[in-house]
């Protein structure tokens, strides 16, 4: 169990800080044109090529960011020079990093965001590359024939860059460690999870897919639990929570044994609210878990507890009771729109 522990959490990345370096443009040509019989030709110089651009791009087949992890400096090509005959000089190779969907891109000065990929090939340009200098042929005018200058290429665009990944999921399972998140994720997905009785257990997010009726399926996202205090970076802190910003819907999770389930149940909202407070836009749910050592009577008792408002279903991942009406409500939260809750 330890080696598989270890294994994920070396195979999942979720941010990474890298130096790029975009192409330089070629030079523009000065070349004036000779030939036999005409030894004063005027100008013919090309324009040189533009620099490389770094640019990512979206593709659904990946799932962690591992494969850019020990490449922290990552460099485009250069243009090449104009030519005679106002020939351009060829562009200068682009670097393409293929990313997964929710690859967000940051200025690690600011923290301020560029842009986020979200579709398969999608396309972004994270540093242009330099521009290519003038030929001398757009330099020619009535008061000088034959210039015998051009312009030199720009330089390409250098910097650091971080790039964080958050998780793209139908719906996110929200829970103090020990909650059950991974226990159910294993009974209605194929996703194996580790599971243990020790907080902590998943230090990496798990994706699964659930079945459901006439033969639809959706997403949900088994995340490092929450602490009181992530907001500020305790425990996994902002590692968890940025994932929880792609998930069209939120299912809470709170055992039945806990000391007070609706304080629970506000204590991870308030996390959410401080971290971002457009997370409490999102539609969710509340499952009150391991109902297999409840009775009836224990059972109304919480019910009695629990906000109103709030759409509460009781679950016993071990016992499978309440999952097919857990994912009916699922259903119907990640296909309506956001703010029924509020």
């Amino acid at each position: 169990m330890k080696k598989n522990r270890k294994e994920s959490q070396i195979n999942f990345v979720d941010y990474v800080k890298i130096h790029f370096t975009s192409g330089n443009g070629g030079a523009g040509s000065a070349h004036l044109r000779r030939e036999k019989f005409i030894p004063k030709g005027g100008p013919d110089g090309g324009d040189g090529g533009r620099g490389g651009h770094i640019i990512l791009r979206g593709n659904e087949q990946k799932w962690t960011l591992l494969h850019l992890k020990y490449r922290k400096h990552i460099r485009a090509g250069h243009g090449e020079n104009g030519g005679k005959q106002t020939s351009t000089g060829a562009f200068g190779r682009d670097e393409i990093l293929d990313v997964p969907l929710g690859t967000v891109a940051r200025d690690p000065e600011t923290g301020e965001k560029m842009f986020e990929i979200t579709k398969h090939g999608e396309q972004q340009i994270l540093l242009k590359g330099g521009r290519g200098g003038q030929g001398n042929v757009h330099f020619k005018s009535s008061t000088n024939q034959t210039p015998r200058y051009a312009q030199p290429g720009e330089e390409g665009e250098e910097s650091w860059k971080i790039l964080e990944l958050k998780i793209l999921a139908d719906v996110g399972l929200v829970g103090f460690p020990n909650a059950g998140k991974s226990t159910l994720l294993s009974v209605v997905s194929a996703a194996k999870p580790e599971i243990a009785s020790y907080a902590f257990t998943t230090l990496t997010p798990n994706l699964g897919i659930v079945s459901y009726r006439d033969e639809r399926s959706f997403v949900m996202a088994d995340i490092p639990g929450i602490i009181e205090g992530a907001a500020e970076g305790k425990g996994l802190g902002t590692r968890f929570l940025r994932h929880i910003e792609r998930n069209s819907a939120l299912l809470f999770m709170v055992p039945c044994d806990s000391d007070d389930i609706a304080q629970e149940f506000h204590i991870l909202l308030n996390e959410l609210k401080k971290y971002n407070p457009e997370l409490l836009d999102k539609n969710r749910l509340l499952a009150v878990t391991k109902t297999d050592m409840l009775d009836e009577e224990l059972t109304a008792e919480i019910k009695k507890e629990l906000p109103p408002d709030l759409e509460t279903v009781f679950i016993s991942s071990v016992a499978q009771t309440g999952l097919e009406t857990l994912k009916d409500k699922i259903w119907t939260a990640i296909n309506t729109k956001t703010g029924a809750n509020d």
